[in-house]
């Protein structure tokens, strides 16, 4: 397919997770830094004469009737009134029930790249409220920076300048099996009193701090979460689930010997990024 944009959407770590409370009406308030790393999927965007919607898996895969790429090129076009259509071309390298965004992180480059495309030049704010119809996590793949998250997951804090995360590089492991979001935070084991943080406590221990508050229950779902834990902390690593998993994950210093890895599982050495790349197709003058 023969493409005007070509563009990543990177996938997330959540480098912590807590619980902080719950909201009568059910949802959960977090806190957490969200880190965007260099492993991510590709879509491929075509300018279409008709003001239809279509999309294709690249490499063959059979894709449901409807999904966030989808609903966030639709929902673009009901807010702006644009009558341009589009083809998308979808290949697809993060893994699904992950704890990554894959999906989030999907439907906010579409956002972005479709705000070029168009030529519909919104702000930054203006892309996010709509992304958080979509999903919790999409205004944050919008925001173009890893970000201290909190409330339930609206409120957005970019750690640039002083408060920047030094360069890392992490093991990130998938297992075979994923886990639903739902049977997470719906369990009457987590916890949900965690005390809240302040930046200051995190600067002082990146890469340590803080722990995963939905891991205990997510361990207790699916114990495959557990095994993966437990190799990379027999490798003397400091292990850690991302977001509801089921992807664990740990900063490394060095090269490490994964040939005693279970085959099924799915390993990339990834580093974290200085920025979105697609943040400098925002235009600036109207943050």
């Amino acid at each position: 397919m023969h493409s005007l944009y070509d563009v990543p959407a990177p996938a997330k770590l959540n480098l912590f997770l807590h619980i902080t409370g719950r909201r009568p009406d059910g949802y959960h308030l977090l806190e957490s830094v969200f880190i965007l790393i260099d492993w991510h999927d590709v879509l491929h965007f075509e300018r279409t004469v008709s003001s239809q919607i279509s999309r294709e898996d690249l490499n063959g895969v059979a894709l449901p009737a409807d999904d966030l790429i989808t609903r966030a090129a639709r929902a673009l076009q009901q807010a702006t009134g644009c009558t341009q259509g589009v083809r998308i071309g979808i290949e697809k390298y993060l893994p699904a029930q992950a704890g990554m965004g894959g999906g989030s992180s999907d439907a906010a480059s579409t956002l972005m790249a479709l705000n070029r495309l168009w030529n519909l030049n919104l702000s930054r704010q203006e892309l996010q409220s709509i992304g958080l119809k979509l999903g919790a996590d999409v205004p944050f793949f919008l925001c173009g920076h890893s970000a201290w998250v909190s409330g339930i997951g609206e409120i957005i804090t970019p750690l640039t300048g002083r408060n920047a995360l030094p360069e890392q590089q992490f093991l990130v492991v998938k297992p075979e099996q994923g886990l639903e979001t739902g049977k997470i935070f719906s369990s009457e084991f987590l916890k949900r009193d965690t005390k809240p943080a302040i930046v200051a406590d995190f600067a002082a221990n990146h890469f340590g701090f803080g722990r995963n508050d939905l891991q205990p229950v997510a361990e207790g779902l699916q114990p495959e979460v557990m095994k993966v834990r437990s190799w990379l902390e027999s490798l003397k690593l400091h292990a850690r689930m991302t977001g509801s998993g089921s992807a664990v994950f740990a900063p490394i210093a060095q090269s490490i010997d994964l040939s005693c890895a279970p085959g099924t599982w799915q390993i990339k050495v990834c580093r974290n990024l200085e920025k979105h790349p697609l943040n400098s197709w925002i235009p600036e003058n109207k943050l």
